[in-house]
């Protein structure tokens, strides 16, 4: 099913609105107001846009913005998962580890050591790209296959 070009601006107003303040909570009925429509509407129309339900689409944003924080300064983990919206360092250390499939302090240290080894400039966007965590599935369904499959999901 096609959507029309204006509802697909109206949820871009909303994506634009989640990429320039995802440390904020955007519950769907902010999301809707913001892009004019229900919020049953909403929910619907940008999974089918984006290929994410909201709420995880956010998830990406916050720790893609975590994970440029832990590489990039020297602030404590701490101070990253308030930066990016977390109110709860333990749900904050939880998705991140879902998500990456490792902790905070890891992924540092990773990604330090890999950007000092990149040979040239790579531009932003693909680098950003390349570094997107992956949503495809929910974080749930994740550790129920690890479960199915006698795998450790952390």
């Amino acid at each position: 099913m096609n959507q029309s070009p204006e509802l697909l601006r109206r949820l871009l107003r909303a994506k634009d609105a989640m990429d320039r303040a995802s440390h904020e909570a955007w519950p769907v009925a902010r999301l809707a107001a913001v892009s004019a429509v229900s919020a049953a509407h909403f929910a619907r129309s940008f999974k089918q846009a984006f290929g994410l339900p909201p709420h995880r689409y956010l998830l990406s944003r916050r720790i893609e913005r975590a994970v440029a924080l832990l590489r990039e300064t020297d602030l404590p983990v701490t101070d990253i998962a308030a930066q990016t919206g977390w109110a709860s360092l333990g749900t904050f250390g939880r998705i991140f580890r879902d998500i990456t499939g490792d902790s905070p302090g890891n992924v540092r240290e990773r990604e330090r050591a890999g950007h000092a080894a990149v040979p040239g400039p790579v531009p932003e966007c693909h680098a950003r790209a390349a570094l997107r965590p992956d949503l495809n599935i929910a974080v749930l369904e994740k550790r129920r296959r690890a479960v199915a499959a006698n795998v450790d999901p952390t």
